[in-house]
């Protein structure tokens, strides 16, 4: 069983031409629930910055506005990734065998990424040998 995991929330966009990823956040969770829980609360904070409710207080009247039915609800998707036990302990099974978890959505301008992987796969794969080629 894997102790610790690593996790990291990154939103991707094209700036000037180039595909540019702004950390959203990172954690050390000391146990696998911490990962999860996490996760998902990550996941339902992004949702309620992209839809957040039209009288909401802070937002000014008319401030918001709805978006073309051709793009895709990255909100509900990750809503919708949260509430699902079965992909939740899909992701549980992954990262308890020490493999690298990435959930992922976007629309039309950004990508989401949400990563989470044990950190001891993470020891293991720095003190496995390496393969050394010969390029001569």
């Amino acid at each position: 069983m894997h102790d610790e995991f690593l996790c990291h929330v990154t939103a991707y966009g094209v700036c000037d031409g180039r595909r540019i990823g702004v950390p959203l956040g990172t954690y050390r969770a000391p146990t696998l629930a911490l990962a999860l829980w996490w996760l998902r609360d990550r996941a339902s904070w992004i949702a309620q910055r992209l839809d957040p409710q039209p009288d909401a207080e802070h937002l000014p009247p008319g401030a918001l506005v709805p978006v073309a039915e051709t793009v895709p609800d990255v909100p509900t998707q990750l809503r919708a990734w949260c509430a699902d036990p079965d992909r939740q302990e899909r992701v549980a099974e992954e990262l308890a065998a020490g493999r690298l978890v990435r959930i992922a959505t976007s629309d039309d301008t950004t990508e989401y990424e949400l990563l989470a992987e044990s950190v001891d796969a993470l020891r293991m794969q720095r003190t496995a040998p390496s393969l050394d080629v010969p390029v001569a």
